[in-house]
């Protein structure tokens, strides 16, 4: 079953946007990265077994401030 994880992360420029994006996909189980929100803040990660957790820790060690909003089933 496929998970849907919602992360927000605070972007200090648009190459931390991509080293973001980069990290995500590169994260074992991940089949789709995109970015969402009005400010492009929210990083949506969609997948099968993701350690969500594992993700916002190398999130936050390469990137910077990461939140975890929302781990949930897909419907699809």
């Amino acid at each position: 079953m496929q998970q849907k994880i919602v992360i927000k992360i605070k972007f200090k420029c648009k190459k931390c946007r991509s080293k973001a994006m980069t990290i995500a996909a590169m994260t074992s189980g991940v089949c789709s990265v995109k970015l969402e929100g009005d400010e492009k803040d929210r990083v949506v990660v969609i997948g099968e077994g993701v350690n969500a957790v594992g993700m916002i820790l190398l999130l936050r060690k390469k990137v910077g401030h990461a939140t975890l909003e929302l781990v949930a089933q897909c419907n699809d």
